[in-house]
């Protein structure tokens, strides 16, 4: 009799079970129809960046942005908007860079190149000195003072193709870009090349942030292009002398009051509770920043908007947030955790966009192994719209402050083989999106923060 009732209990809860999985996929299909048929994310973007283009902090461009997207939050059904001061750091590039190496015999090979974001100029004069490639930290250490100083460094960090997860090369080879300088001028170096982080092979500088020690002097630092590095490398191999010179006008300008942009639909029946979803509405100054990270921002204005057009009632508060300042500063993730603590707020849980508006292929998490395995619970769910991964951790720069509140984390993590080639590019523009990826991607992160507020995380 006991083993009847228990087998009766057990196919009770999978029938009960069974039946709360297909609810749950009939209104994720009505979510998903509903933004790839009527979803404004694409259009969105495409004002921000065709009428409003690159919004580098301190910007004209960045002040623009924020009133744009204020007006997409508004226009999406968002119960509030409202702004959160922060200030940002305003660095210009000046006009632009040139560069190039010369030869032993005199002639001169131009290189395609850019300032990296924060670096000190040059000034009229640009700096012209032999030039000396190193490929780790290693060499550069054992090159020493006696190596480098008076030297222009190369640093010819190439990103490791054997790495499908290209994030992982990335965050590998980055230490050129953002420490390569310092280090460099540790040893008496006077400016520094560095190889553009991407993953093929073209005539682009990629620009990004780098972040001077003040141990050390601040040099000038400058990204060229991957082709200019392979053929700088080649020379220098031949153990040719080379001399280097490179002008920049870069500055950094005093502080300038800028915004965090946020939207909220409040919660039901926890309203104290808040969901926050987000990208950064910065960009670098080279192209209109379309992949990184107008389209995390775009994708979160689009929740908001999805939620209200098909009736869904969020039990906990959704804030989408467009963070200022990610690029080369982080000022607006460090101000909303700021504010967070000041106003005592509950954050439950916060995702982040910022990884290209390509095909969604999975999410990371960043929160406790229970709660990672019940967000596990629901791949099923997420196979239709072609997310499948959730084996990564970490989330996004700008909610990773919020792990000091206890919330949960977690990232959009699309298909990386194609970032790099844009990312922190003149490439980096409307065109090379397509629409049909970026709104999926707005799917898949609509349909988690329904089930993460439908059902929690305990």
């Amino acid at each position: 009799m006991i083993q009847k009732i228990t087998i009766i209990l057990i196919a009770s809860l999978l029938s009960l079970g069974s039946s709360a999985q297909k609810e749950d996929s009939l209104v994720i299909k009505m979510i998903a129809d509903n933004i790839l048929i009527h979803g404004k994310a694409y259009e969105n973007l495409r004002q921000i960046c065709k009428k409003i283009g690159p919004r580098l902090s301190g910007s004209i461009q960045a002040q623009k942005a924020v009133a744009a997207t204020a007006q997409m939050l508004r226009d999406s059904g968002a119960d509030t908007v409202y702004f959160q001061p922060c200030m940002v750091p305003h660095w210009v590039r000046g006009v632009k860079e040139v560069g190039y190496i010369k030869l032993p015999n005199g002639s001169k090979y131009p290189l395609n190149l850019c300032s990296l974001g924060n670096s000190e100029g040059t000034g009229l004069k640009g700096v012209n000195a032999p030039v000396i490639q190193v490929s780790t930290i290693e060499e550069l250490e054992k090159l020493g003072k006696t190596g480098i100083k008076g030297k222009i460094v190369f640093f010819n960090f190439e990103m490791n193709p054997t790495y499908i997860t290209t994030f992982k090369a990335y965050g590998e080879s980055g230490v050129s870009r953002t420490a390569g300088p310092s280090m460099a001028a540790r040893y008496g170096a006077i400016g520094v090349l560095v190889r553009s982080l991407a993953s093929n092979f073209d005539d682009f500088p990629h620009t990004g942030v780098t972040i001077y020690n003040d141990s050390f002097p601040t040099i000038p630092a400058v990204a060229i292009s991957t082709n200019n590095a392979n053929w700088l490398s080649s020379q220098l191999m031949k153990q040719q002398k080379l001399t280097a010179f490179f002008r920049n006008t870069s500055a950094m300008l005093p502080d300038e009051p800028s915004f965090n942009v946020i939207g909220e639909i409040r919660g039901s029946s926890f309203p104290k509770e808040i969901i926050t979803v987000g990208g950064h509405l910065d960009s670098w100054d080279l192209a209109e920043g379309a992949q990184d990270d107008g389209a995390g921002c775009v994708q979160s204005i689009e929740i908001l908007r999805v939620f209200k057009a098909t009736g869904i009632r969020p039990k906990r508060t959704i804030r989408a947030v467009m963070f200022m300042n990610e690029e080369n500063g982080g000022r607006g993730g460090s101000k909303y955790l700021e504010l967070a603590k000041l106003n005592r707020e509950n954050h439950f849980f916060a995702l982040e966009s910022d990884a290209g508006g390509f095909s969604p292929r999975g999410f990371s998490l960043d929160m406790s192994e229970g709660q990672a395995n019940k967000i596990k619970q629901w791949k099923n769910l997420f196979y239709p719209y072609g997310v499948y991964d959730f084996s990564a951790s970490g989330s996004g720069s700008d909610i990773g402050p919020l792990k000091e509140t206890g919330a949960a984390l977690a990232g959009l993590r699309p298909d990386g083989q194609r970032y790099f080639d844009v990312h922190h590019a003149p490439t980096d523009v409307f065109e090379n999106v397509s629409s049909r990826e970026l709104h999926m991607g707005a799917v898949n992160m609509a349909a988690l923060i329904y089930l993460v507020d439908k059902y929690g995380l305990n």
